[in-house]
């Protein structure tokens, strides 16, 4: 009677099957072709059918990259969710400004930038945060000077992402997960404004790190929109803006604002 391995799998070359099987040593070198056959077939008989891999999650947890959580984001407070008209609008405005990006790139990235313009490397990760949110920001003092000054000084209150400066980021991905898992406790002009560029300037297909920065990006905003009392937040626009890109441009679909 042929054995379940038999009929899965057909022999490919006659062995002969006879008491010398019994007596075989699998220890030992076979000494011919027909030996060394029926020493494979033994060796495959003894194996068991089903084989369960007994992997230890906390060895594993020490060597993982990436933690992408499939969590979704809060629902909008009644009132504080965008249209789907609304939406769609804003992905097409969105589309139309990484095209004219991707076309003009090039051009934009060999114009000079202004003395005071030092862009940190790209693994600096402190100069980063000084450099797109200014010192005051970064040092945990008021946003905002508390007398205007004659010239507006960009190291204080962050660099705007001029496309001078995006397109000459070769990796936007670093800088938006830094600023979104660092830095992104409040919603400001400045931070607004850098996380909507490296959001244009992202490529597509993503990568697994971009994948979840984004993610994490969209339920930050909707935790921030939770906290809003009024519709009148000036705030709100911008919250919706980015959970809908990511949700809706990115294709996150399970991050998406649904208007009722």
């Amino acid at each position: 009677m042929k054995s379940d391995v038999d009929e899965l799998m057909p022999r490919l070359l006659p062995i002969e099957v006879g008491a010398a099987t019994e007596n075989l040593e699998l220890n030992g070198p076979p000494r011919n072709p027909q030996e060394y056959l029926r020493q494979v077939q033994l060796e495959a008989s003894q194996c068991p059918e089903v084989v369960v891999a007994h992997i230890d999650p906390k060895k594993l947890k020490k060597k993982q990259t990436v933690n992408a959580s499939v969590a979704g984001c809060h629902a909008a407070p009644a009132g504080f969710c965008p249209s789907l008209g609304w939406q769609q609008q804003q992905v097409s405005n969105f589309s139309g400004l990484r095209q004219s990006i991707t076309k003009n790139r090039r051009h934009w990235s060999s114009q000079s930038l202004d003395d005071n313009v030092q862009m940190p490397k790209l693994t600096d990760e402190e100069g980063w945060k000084r450099f797109c949110l200014g010192e005051m920001v970064f040092l945990g003092l008021s946003s905002c000077p508390a007398e205007p000054e004659p010239a507006l000084d960009y190291s204080k209150v962050g660099f705007p992402p001029f496309l001078s400066i995006v397109s000459r980021l070769n990796q936007v991905n670093p800088l938006l997960s830094e600023l979104t898992l660092n830095q992104f406790n409040s919603l400001t002009d400045v931070s607004g404004c850098w996380l909507y560029s490296l959001l244009a300037c992202l490529e597509k297909p993503l990568l697994p790190e971009a994948h979840s920065s984004i993610r994490q990006l969209a339920r930050r905003c909707a935790q921030l929109r939770s906290t809003l009392e009024s519709q009148e937040d000036e705030k709100l626009p911008a919250l919706n803006l980015l959970i809908c890109l990511v949700a809706r441009y990115f294709e996150q679909n399970d991050l998406a604002d649904q208007p009722e």
